[in-house]
């Protein structure tokens, strides 16, 4: 599992980071949302609704990974969006997704969704 994956997860077991379409939607209009991370392999509505609804709130939000190895990574099932509500982890995630340079992709300025 990669670096990013763990820090998925270990927000997760810390209880600052929410998943499902549903709770994501609902942490970024409830401004608790630092960083939405959305599935490679999620359908395009998702991620029309995340770009623009990030976009409004502006909260940064990524392309990453697909939806069963993100699942794995939180220890649920499969994922096709999250939120992280910690903007410590929310910081060293988008760090990380940004210094790589195939992971940076994605974010709400450069993709025509």
């Amino acid at each position: 599992m990669d670096k990013i994956l763990s820090m998925l997860g270990l927000a997760e077991k810390a209880g600052r980071l929410v998943s499902g379409e549903f709770a994501t939607e609902k942490a970024v209009k409830g401004r608790k949302a630092y960083l939405v991370v959305v599935a490679e392999d999620a359908s395009d509505n998702t991620k029309k609704l995340f770009f623009n609804k990030c976009r409004s709130y502006s909260v940064p939000v990524r392309v990453y990974s697909d939806r069963e190895t993100i699942g794995r990574a939180l220890g649920c099932g499969i994922r096709a969006s999250l939120a992280v509500t910690d903007p410590g982890f929310a910081g060293a995630i988008l760090k990380r997704l940004d210094g790589d340079g195939s992971a940076g992709k994605g974010s709400y300025g450069d993709q025509n969704i």
